[in-house]
């Protein structure tokens, strides 16, 4: 079923306008018909009025001029004997006479023909006339055979020269409408074609009248739907249009320049917001490798030998870590500076196995396992980040199996045509299903301690790469991070 409501104005309109012209023609139409029976109707009783009339005029004379009868009951079939066909003949009418109880006594109706020879009358139909006020019984009955044919017929009384009643006359006409049915079909035909055209021409103004009022409209909404709260919107400009559509038209230019406003509003606390978050996310960064180089400078105390013979090589590793951490606070540094920026993307070609391990060598942890499943991989990245992105990743693995009796961190790194795949898995706590959606929203955090922007910033620069990052968790057995990157090796 088709739901009217969800029509456009612009069919509303135009349909609205072929229906009001369909109903306008066919109420014209009935009417006419309705009319023009009834006009014909009217006549043909008018014209059956003035032959009953010249009848009585003629029954008077016979009865007072022509007959040498004595004028009563017993006598009208001898009076009439031969006049009432020449009567009948001449007005076009069936005459039947009867006394006053209704017993036929003549009749211009030849008897042969049965169907149609008179009886007596009912006692209903002589009780009838004794009741009517003007001592006249008309009625119209519609031909059974033919519906062109409609017979009239009316009783009255035949009074003597002194105005007694002698008896009753039935007057009978058998009126032919089928010239009248022809006049009405021709006209109704002419009538459809006038109609046919007019609604033709109905439809094209319809449709042009449609289209010009829903304009305004679908400008005023073309307008609506390409506003924006933080685009400059053109206000709308009509220069016809009517009261109603103006109406709406300063309405919307109104709402336009309060979105303005707004905006402006806006603008300036989101630029004063993003500094706050710039200063988190600088304080979150700085703070994320710190821990690490805390942790590797207690270790290289712990475990430093003057005597060792590979004291040299050892020293060297420890530098070069503590070096890229350092320079990851720098490059921070340097960004905020600079307008608070994040550090921008360098793509240069790294070795992407060698630089995860030196990301892991600042965590100490036993639990730790790397495991490549190759033994070069070489990707257009920028080395910087690539730590940043897994360092992050194993800080959050540790916190999560803080308080499980055999924690276990698993980094996997592989390849697949041109996309390199880093796995982080561990058997934590796990994430739990109603926050799993809000675990790179800035400022989620499930730790005590943290601003929660770690992964939203990590999302942003692997999302920068056009790479990816998602993660399958279940409470209680761990949580696996896939990091997912493009190679792009020229």
């Amino acid at each position: 079923m088709i739901n009217f409501n969800n029509i456009s104005l612009r069919i509303r309109i135009f349909i609205a306008m072929i229906l009001l012209v369909l109903l306008a023609s066919v109420l014209i139409i009935t009417v006419t018909i309705y009319q023009y029976e009834e006009q014909t109707e009217d006549y043909n009783v008018s014209r059956f009025g003035r032959k009953e009339e010249t009848l009585h005029k003629e029954i008077e004379i016979q009865l007072n001029q022509r007959t040498t009868f004595a004028v009563n009951t017993k006598n009208l079939p001898n009076i009439f004997q031969k006049s009432i066909y020449e009567i009948a003949f001449i007005h076009n009418l069936e005459i039947t006479m009867y006394d006053l109880e209704g017993k036929l006594l003549k009749t211009s109706i030849p008897f042969g023909l049965k169907d149609v020879a008179p009886k007596n009358l009912s006692p209903q139909k002589v009780a009838e006339l004794e009741a009517a006020t003007e001592g006249r019984v008309f009625e119209i009955i519609e031909d059974d055979e033919d519906n062109d044919i409609s017979i009239e017929t009316s009783y009255t009384y035949i009074l003597d020269p002194i105005a007694n009643r002698i008896g009753i006359l039935k007057t009978e006409f058998r009126q032919d409408n089928t010239e009248q049915e022809y006049e009405l079909n021709e006209f109704l035909t002419r009538l459809a074609i006038v109609y046919l055209f007019m609604l033709l021409i109905a439809i094209t103004l319809a449709y042009f009248l449609s289209s010009y009022i829903t304009r305004s409209i679908k400008s005023i909404t073309d307008k609506m739907k390409r506003t924006r709260l933080n685009e400059r919107n053109e206000k709308i400009v009509l220069n016809s249009a009517s009261s109603e559509i103006e109406i709406l038209v300063d309405g919307y230019n109104h709402m336009i320049d309060e979105l303005e406003e707004s905006a402006v509003k806006l603008a300036r606390s989101e630029r004063e917001q993003a500094w706050r978050e710039m200063a988190k996310q600088v304080a979150h960064e700085i703070k994320n490798p710190l821990t690490p180089m805390r942790l590797s400078v207690q270790s290289f105390e712990r475990r430093f030998d003057p005597e060792d013979p590979n004291i040299k090589e050892k020293i060297k590793e420890y530098s070069n870590t503590l070096i890229q951490q350092i320079d990851v606070m720098s490059s921070i540094a340097s960004a905020f500076s600079d307008f608070a920026k994040m550090p921008k993307q360098r793509k240069e070609k790294i070795e992407v196995i060698g630089v995860v391990k030196m990301a892991l060598d600042i965590f100490n942890e036993d639990y730790v396992f790397y495991n490549p499943k190759e033994t070069e991989l070489y990707a257009n990245l920028d080395k910087t980040q690539l730590i940043r992105i897994v360092t992050n990743l194993i800080k959050n693995a540790t916190q999560a199996v803080e308080k499980v009796d055999n924690p276990k961190i698993d980094v996997k790194v592989s390849c697949d045509k041109d996309k390199i795949i880093i796995e982080v898995s561990d058997n934590g706590k796990g994430i739990q299903k109603e926050v799993e959606q809000l675990i790179f929203e800035p400022k989620f955090t499930t730790k005590t301690s943290g601003m929660g922007l770690g992964l939203p910033m990590i999302k942003s620069i692997i999302e920068a790469y056009e790479g990816s990052i998602s993660f399958t968790s279940e409470e209680g057995k761990g949580t696996v991070f896939m990091v997912i990157l493009p190679r792009n090796i020229n």
